[in-house]
Formats: C-alpha cells, sequence, structure tokens
C-alpha cells in the first residue's frame, strides 16, 4: 500500500571508503516495501560507531541490506509492505534497521518498530534503537545481569555506555564506568553510573577491585577487546561474564584458559546487525515489555550530544571519530 510518494529522495552515501569526505549526497530510487516491512519517511536517523566502520572500509551491509549507512530511525510511516495492519499508516515510530537510514526514506521490518510515545521527541527517539537493543540483548540477555549485581562498562559517555549507565539503574544494577578524563567521569555520573573511572589516570582494574571490596564485578562489557581483555577479566568476581561488543583495540587477545576454569569465568559476545529479522522482531518484543515503560513514562532518554542536519554528515562522523561527544549524534532528514 502506497500513497503519493516522490519517485526520487536524497540520501547520503560513498563511492569508495576513506575518511568523514567521501560521504556524499546521492539521488536515488525511494524503496518500495516488501512483505512485513513499512517505507518511513524519515524525520532523523541515528549516527553510531558501526557508520564509521563501515564508512572505512571494515564493515559491510548483511545480505539485502541497503548499502545506505544508518542502522536506526525515527519518522512516520508512509507506505505498508504486505502482510502489515493498516493501522500502521501514518504512525510515529523508531525503529533498528539494518542499513539505510542516512536518507529521506528508509525500509524497516515492522516487528523491529517502536512507536514514539508522547513527549518524546523525533530526535531522541531516533538515538533510541540501536543503543537500547544493544544493551539490552547484551547486558541482560548474553551477560544474565540482574538487578542488585554491579557491572563494569567502557566508554562510559558513549551512546552504549550512557544507555547501559541509564537503563542499568533503572533496572537496580550498580553500573561502574571507565571515561577518557575528569570531565567525561563527572558527565558519567550525571547520566547515572554509579562510579566513573579516569582510566587515563588510574588503572580500572585495581579501582574496580577498590570498589567492589576486592570482590569484581559480575559482568564487564566490553567495546575495546585486544589487551584490555585479560585486564577486563580480573576485574570480574568469580562465576563472572564477560560480553564484547566491538573491538576497538584489536581483535586478538591472550588469555589464561587455567584462569576462566578456575573462576569459572563465561566469555561471550555478539554483533547485533547480521542477525535474523525474526530475532530482532523477538528482541523488539522484550524492549516492548521490559523497557519501553521507562521511555513512555519519561524515566529513560537518550542523552544528547549533537545533530547534523543529513547534509552535513560527513561533520557527524568527524565528531565521534574525535571521542568529545557525550551522548549519540543524530543527523536531521526532515523536521
Amino acid at each position: 500500500m502506497t500513497g503519493q510518494l516522490p519517485e526520487t529522495m536524497t540520501a547520503i552515501g560513498f563511492e569508495a571508503p576513506g575518511g568523514p569526505e567521501v560521504l556524499q549526497p546521492l539521488t536515488l530510487p525511494v524503496p518500495q516495501p516488501g512483505e512485513g516491512q513499512v517505507l518511513v519517511r524519515v524525520a532523523f536517523a541515528g549516527v553510531n560507531r558501526p557508520d564509521v566502520i563501515q564508512r572505512q572500509g571494515f564493515y559491510p551491509p548483511p545480505p539485502g541490506a541497503s548499502p545506505l549507512c544508518g542502522l536506526e530511525v525515527s519518522g512516520t510511516v508512509v507506505a505498508l509492505g504486505t502482510g502489515v495492519d493498516a493501522a500502521m499508516l501514518d504512525q510515529s515510530v523508531c525503529a533498528l534497521v539494518a542499513g539505510g537510514g542516512y536518507a529521506e526514506y528508509c525500509l524497516a521490518e515492522v516487528g523491529q518498530c517502536l512507536p514514539v510515545p508522547a513527549g518524546l521527541s523525533l530526535a531522541e527517539a531516533a538515538a533510541l534503537p540501536e543503543t537500547l537493543f544493544t544493551v539490552w540483548h547484551n547486558v541482560f540477555e548474553r551477560g544474565y545481569v540482574r538487578d542488585g549485581e554491579t557491572i563494569l562498562v567502557h566508554g562510559g559517555t558513549s551512546g552504549i555506555g550512557s544507555m547501559a549507565a541509564m537503563l542499568g539503574r533503572l533496572m537496580g544494577v550498580r553500573v561502574i564506568v571507565t571515561c577518557g578524563g575528569a570531565d567525561k567521569c563527572a558527565a558519567a555520573l550525571q547520566i547515572g553510573a554509579a562510579h566513573a573511572i579516569d582510566y587515563k589516570a588510574t588503572d580500572f582494574v585495581e579501582e574496580v577491585l577498590r570498589l567492589t571490596g576486592g570482590v569484581g564485578v559480575a559482568m564487564v562489557l566490553d567495546m575495546v577487546a585486544g589487551d584490555y581483555v585479560p585486564r577486563n577479566l580480573k576485574c570480574l568476581a568469580d562465576d563472572g561474564r564477560h560480553v564484547t561488543i566491538a573491538v576497538q583495540g584489536g581483535v586478538r587477545a591472550e588469555l589464561n584458559m587455567a584462569e576462566v576454569m578456575r573462576r569459572r569465568l563465561m566469555l561471550t559476545g555478539s554483533t547485533l546487525r547480521p542477525r535474523s529479522t525474526l530475532f530482532k522482531a523477538l528482541l523488539a518484543q522484550e524492549i516492548a515489555e521490559n523497557a519501553w515503560p521507562f521511555v513512555e513514562s519519561g524515566q529513560l532518554r537518550p542523552v544528547m550530544d549533537r545533530t547534523f542536519p543529513l547534509a552535513e554528515a560527513a561533520a557527524a562522523h568527524a565528531r565521534m571519530e574525535s571521542g568529545d561527544h557525550v551522548g549519540k549524534i543524530v543527523l536531521e532528514v526532515a523536521g
């Protein structure tokens, strides 16, 4: 089902991998929704680290996904594919997508859409799906974290780190974060972290053990990998869980596996983008039941850094790569 839609749209893409400057405006056909899909007129698109890695040439989109960057959008449903409830038309939604967000129109699986409640701006709505889906799955599903536990999260002022701190606090979890610098530590405490460790000034392993009375944390959410992994394991309590979601510090780590056995540690990790639409739909249902009520009540809001016009996507990427941001960067596509 489609209304009067244009045949073409403006999008941001790149011909060859490189720095932020390779991002250029393109004119592309407006995509047509297939079975179980909706077409969203994009208001805002979130900017995430995987977008940067894709632009650099190291994170190709999964088969069948749009080659454009953009893993989360907010906007209005303007067309429906077969099998989609007609009530979805004209609804304000935010959605986790496998690509294509940097455009005026974007396809989304209906099962990966969440309603935008009153009081939540479309800019904020676009900043929620990628971090919320990632944190819910990796902290509470893969990491088995439950209320009363203490966890360690690296990158405390990043989109993922800030979401982990806020959602963890709402779920009764004590969240210790690491940040680079005193200013970012102060920001992380305001966001909701129980403790913030300046990794540039302090050995985070020693500080975690001090803060936990020598016991360690129940889980580490790791975005660094590399030589952080053995240090992270020293932060874990017995039966602790180590969950890796990015490898910014390198893909290799040297571990003492006897220590893993002796202390019954669990090492796992995930990437969300290539997972099946069924998996993501089931994850969206869990979020709708367990986390979205916090959004609807106003208790959970993303930490917003800066908004850039779609045409300035290169500047948005440059800001993310600089590491100066606190919270989420979004692109304004349509006001």
